[in-house]
């Protein structure tokens, strides 16, 4: 039997006793963690699910946590800002060894699940997280939300940033220059993640911006 599993936002095709190194998971060596996300089951007979198989999991050993082969990133910046910047990365990933594969009873296995680790700062933690809102009618819902909060930096000061990349920058959580000119490399990773940007904020060079633009 085999299984197709998702997580770290990655696919894999698993079979008992493959080894593999997936994103970082909050997990220590030794530990058995199932993943719960078996998007389909193949073996003597075929079960895709929905997006999720119901009931399905795929249970694993961490053998270790390691990182991965070093990346070299070269940043070349806009010619107004006349900046070149090389830097290498180690991605923190898990070795694990799969050692069961259910096809039901996942959910009373009394297994951790396996979760991703993110060794972020608090300050990224908070601007990923969901925000709490108070129930509103849609009229005023719609307003509060295209509205930045008060005393808020204008984030449309930073190179391709519109109106709609502000407005998803608010809704992170990210209202200041302070904020963006604070963060680290994982903190970018970590919205790069969660708001899909795609290397904008280090191709823009937001940070540096930020920066200059808190100082005024």
């Amino acid at each position: 039997m085999f299984a197709v599993l998702k997580t770290g936002g990655k696919q894999y095709k698993v079979q008992a006793g493959d080894m593999l190194r997936v994103e970082k998971l909050a997990a220590d060596a030794g530990e058995t963690v199932q993943f719960n996300e078996v998007l389909m089951l193949g073996g003597d007979d075929t079960v895709v699910g929905a997006p999720f198989v119901k009931d399905a999991g795929v249970q694993a050993e961490v053998v270790d946590q390691i990182k991965g082969e070093k990346v070299i990133n070269f940043v070349k910046r806009r010619r107004k800002h006349s900046s070149k910047r090389t830097k290498g990365h180690r991605q923190k990933l898990t070795l694990i060894k799969v050692t069961d594969i259910l096809a039901s009873g996942a959910d009373k296995s009394g297994v951790k699940a396996a979760m991703g680790a993110s060794s972020v700062s608090p300050t990224a933690v908070a601007a990923a997280a969901p925000k709490a809102v108070k129930k509103a009618t849609p009229a005023k819902a719609e307003k509060a939300e295209a509205a930045p909060a008060a005393g808020a930096d204008d984030l449309k000061k930073l190179s391709g940033v519109g109106p709609a990349l502000e407005k998803k920058l608010i809704e992170g959580g990210v209202t200041s220059f302070a904020q963006i000119a604070a963060w680290t490399e994982a903190d970018v990773a970590a919205m790069d993640e969660k708001l899909s940007f795609k290397g904008r904020i280090e191709r823009e060079g937001w940070i540096e911006q930020a920066k200059e633009l808190a100082k005024g």
